[in-house]
């Protein structure tokens, strides 16, 4: 083979390695790509692109890699980002920012937003400012405030009242909510709680209004005459709160019984008026959402011959174990609490007004000085309820000091020195001392339906004894000596009917003793909802047909307590007469109440 043959031959064979090389290369895959890309576009509420717009691209750490700006079709890109999580905050003038968080890049592929700004809200996510400087919001906000056009008349609305009254812009009424309790009653015998004694005054009102949409005022009072004795009282009180519920509640209440002009033994002797003053303070807190306290005080003064003042505090504890338990303890002293019970009723503030202010203080004499009967209650509470069924259990421990009683037959006896004669009775008061008494109370409610309901209690019952043997004079001192505290156990009926058709509502309750020979005293400075109550009990309130022409509806009620008189203790006295001591007298109360 000759020179040239062999410089062809390897022509050819570079030129054919060439060719097979460059097939090769155009039929090799791409190389891969390690980034992506976010894109998006920006427009306004009404959807047109908006240009100029600021784009921050924050990494996951919140720190800026990277800021574009729209374009003239409100379009923005960032390319060749890492595969990573990413932030996008867009801002305009006159629009609120708008951030878009954990944006997902993923190599190869586009991340697309579509952003739209705001006059006042984000339709993707507001962000929050941070400590921290060059982070997603700043206080950019207030500038898109001033500069939007929306709120600009905002802007100048105090220069638009010059010269004119700020409070004509938003008129409240002085009056508003206004709601109205009148009571007409009249019956036979006093009605008295264990911790004070109210005479059947006639004429009672409550009226609850909100003083310029913001300020709870009630007022309230009795005015009339004493069934037995005839002489004048009249009791007021005003209680006040700011904001409605939930807010401390601030009351005053005046009272001042005109007493008769003879005193127990029958001799004449002109007595003082007696007058009291009791300013109060009552509110409640939430400590948490299953934890609640109420508390307050009363500071009581009252004036007898001598001037009596005295503090009562007062707190109750309760403490929600589930939607169906709730735990409470309670600490009450001076006064009793029977507002601390839970539950309550259409109009029972007014209700409650009306029931307390005509219970005067339960006085006495010792050693010819007025005491007043005064309580101190440390009580635990649990409740339970199981479907239809409600379960109940209380412990508590009472002290009372200067225990009031009420005496019967107390004519041509030595000694009555200190028999104050009773404030609405013909019968006497004895002071009988201090006693202690802790016990117990288990209950069960059950629901019979919707309209009926069936409670029994079982627990112990303080009272008072006395020795069985005949009185010598029957003085207050030989009366003490004898008494001896006491408890017995009990059970408790109570039944409670509402009836749809005619609207009537029922309460009786009645207590069985195991020992009948003793004064019923009772845990009266419970502040439980279900308490036991002496003897056979009945409340009946009956709704009267309305009449369209008048403002107000009427009902009817009666109030009958202790029917069969018991817990009367009787006292043989050595001349052959016979003395009553007893805590609860036997009373028949009716009336008429409107409520509008």
């Amino acid at each position: 083979m000759s020179h040239g043959q062999t410089h062809i031959s390897f022509a050819a064979f570079s030129f054919g390695l060439i060719s097979l090389s460059a097939q090769f290369l155009s039929a090799a895959p791409a190389p891969v790509k390690l980034s992506g890309v976010i894109g998006g576009v920006v427009t306004n509420p009404l959807g047109a692109p908006q240009m100029g717009a600021t784009v921050l691209l924050y990494n996951h750490q919140d720190r800026v890699c990277d800021k574009v700006l729209t374009d003239e079709k409100g379009e923005f890109r960032f390319l060749g980002l890492f595969p990573d999580l990413y932030s996008v905050r867009v801002s305009l003038a006159a629009f609120i920012p708008a951030v878009r968080k954990d944006i997902l890049v993923q190599p190869g592929m586009l991340a697309r937003l579509t952003v739209n700004l705001n006059n006042l809200f984000s339709s993707i996510q507001i962000a929050y400012p941070r400590t921290e400087s060059s982070t997603l919001m700043t206080d950019d906000w207030k500038w898109v405030l001033r500069g939007a056009s929306s709120t600009r008349p905002v802007l100048r609305f105090l220069g638009d009242l010059q010269g004119k009254d700020p409070a004509a812009s938003s008129h409240s009424p002085v009056f508003s909510d206004t709601r109205g309790l009148v009571q007409l009653s009249a019956g036979d015998g006093t009605q008295a709680s264990g911790t004070s004694s109210q005479a059947d005054m006639g004429t009672a009102f409550a009226l609850a209004t909100s003083l310029f949409g913001n300020n709870q005022l009630q007022l309230s009072g009795n005015l009339g005459y004493g069934a037995q004795t005839g002489v004048p009282v009249a009791a007021f009180r005003t209680a006040y709160s700011r904001g409605g519920e939930g807010e401390p509640e601030f009351s005053v209440t005046m009272r001042q019984l005109f007493l008769p002009g003879h005193s127990a033994s029958g001799t004449d002797a002109v007595l003082p008026v007696l007058r009291s003053v009791s300013a109060s303070m009552d509110d409640r807190t939430e400590l948490s959402d299953d934890l609640a306290i109420q508390y307050g005080f009363t500071m009581d003064s009252v004036s007898f011959g001598d001037r009596l003042t005295y503090f009562s505090p007062y707190a109750r504890l309760s403490y929600s174990l589930s939607p169906q338990e709730e735990l409470s303890f309670a600490y009450t002293t001076g006064n009793a609490r029977p507002d601390l019970a839970p539950g309550a009723s259409e109009n029972s503030d007014l209700q409650r007004d009306i029931n307390s202010i005509g219970l005067f203080p339960r006085l006495s004499l010792l050693n010819s000085h007025p005491k007043i009967q005064r309580g101190t209650e440390f009580e635990m509470a649990y409740s339970r309820n199981i479907g239809s069924r409600t379960v109940e259990l209380s412990a508590y421990r009472e002290v009372v000091n200067n225990t009031a009683l009420s005496v019967a037959g107390l004519s041509n006896l030595e000694g009555s020195g200190d028999f104050l004669p009773d404030l609405f009775t013909g019968n006497a008061i004895l002071n009988a001392g201090d006693y202690t008494s802790t016990g117990f109370t288990a209950g069960v409610t059950q629901k019979l339906g919707e309209n009926v309901s069936a409670t029994v209690m079982y627990g112990t019952t303080p009272g008072l004894s006395v020795q069985d043997e005949p009185i010598e004079t029957g003085s207050p001192d030989e009366l003490r000596s004898r008494i001896r505290a006491s408890r017995r156990e009990g059970i408790t009926a109570r039944i409670a009917m509402n009836a749809p058709k005619t609207g009537t509502h029922l309460i009786a309750s009645y207590q069985w003793l195991a020992d009948s020979n003793w004064v019923t005293l009772g845990n009266i400075y419970s502040t439980q909802s279900l308490r036991p109550m002496p003897g056979l009990n009945l409340y009946i309130r009956q709704p009267l047909p309305r009449i369209p022409v008048l403002p107000w509806r009427v009902e009817a009620t009666v109030d009958l307590r202790n029917l069969l008189a018991e817990g009367y203790l009787p006292l043989d006295a050595a001349n052959g007469q016979r003395l009553l001591l007893f805590q609860t007298p036997r009373s028949f109360r009716g009336g008429f109440s409107f409520v509008f």
